[in-house]
């Protein structure tokens, strides 16, 4: 019985330093969200938002590519308080830097790369993952093979960046090294009543794939405290035409 009992213990070590290297580290004392995220982080191996990972975005319509801008952006508030840079490479930005004052982001803090063709992309994405004192990298491409996420994946092991690759392209959708996929669609904001305009920015979060964890669908909303989970009778999910035919 003693002997069963130190193979899982030793068992059990082994498993979580696997989940450390692929970036799902217990969050530090006192602190309970790591990004920021709250209880969607529960879906995650020991609770925690993977840092030095990395993570897929799928953006199949327009809505959806700035929806995932907006998601990404608050994400980035909490992951730069240390102070540190971020580097978001693409070769069809639509990103409107200004607008990550909305998230609590400076938009001078990121450093924006416009490339020609996807492969570049991918190149100087690898490179600026070799970058320890980078917070996180964002790269915007069609496609993302098994083999390019391999080596974006092998570069974050060393350096503990953060990757966001946000792909626009539903085909080859295999297996590939991302730690998690997800895809960020817009829904209905709410405005306060007597308030003119429009509310705070929200979004359909759907956590498709994640390595170990539990995937999951939530309705969040951004305000100037940051995410916020709100409920099913709190929301009315309205998602792009093109979507609803689709799906």
């Amino acid at each position: 019985m003693e002997q069963r009992n130190s193979k899982k213990e030793i068992i059990s070590k082994l498993q979580q330093e696997i989940l450390h290297l692929e970036g799902f580290k217990p969050a530090p004392a006192g602190v309970n969200s790591v990004a920021g995220l709250g209880p969607v982080e529960s879906a995650f191996p020991n609770k925690v938002f993977p840092t030095g990972a990395l993570h897929e975005f799928l953006n199949l319509i327009p809505e959806q590519s700035a929806a995932s801008g907006g998601f990404i952006a608050g994400l980035l508030k909490t992951l730069m308080q240390q102070g540190s840079l971020c580097i978001w490479i693409s070769s069809r930005r639509v990103l409107f830097p200004p607008a990550l004052k909305a998230f609590g982001v400076e938009p001078d803090r990121i450093i924006f790369v416009d490339l020609a063709a996807d492969r570049d992309v991918l190149w100087a994405m690898e490179e600026a993952l070799k970058c320890e004192g980078l917070s996180a990298v964002i790269g915007e491409v069609r496609e993302l093979t098994f083999t390019q996420s391999r080596r974006l994946q092998l570069a974050i092991e060393k350096s503990q960046v953060t990757g966001f690759v946000l792909r626009s392209d539903e085909r080859k959708l295999g297996a590939n090294a991302c730690v998690a996929r997800w895809k960020i669609s817009p829904i209905s904001s709410v405005l306060e009543e007597g308030m003119p305009g429009v509310g705070f920015p929200r979004w359909n979060v759907e956590l498709l794939k994640v390595r170990n964890g539990n995937p999951g669908i939530w309705q969040i909303e951004w305000s100037p405290e940051g995410f916020k989970l709100i409920t099913q009778e709190q929301v009315r999910v309205e998602l792009p035409l093109q979507e609803r035919k689709t799906g």
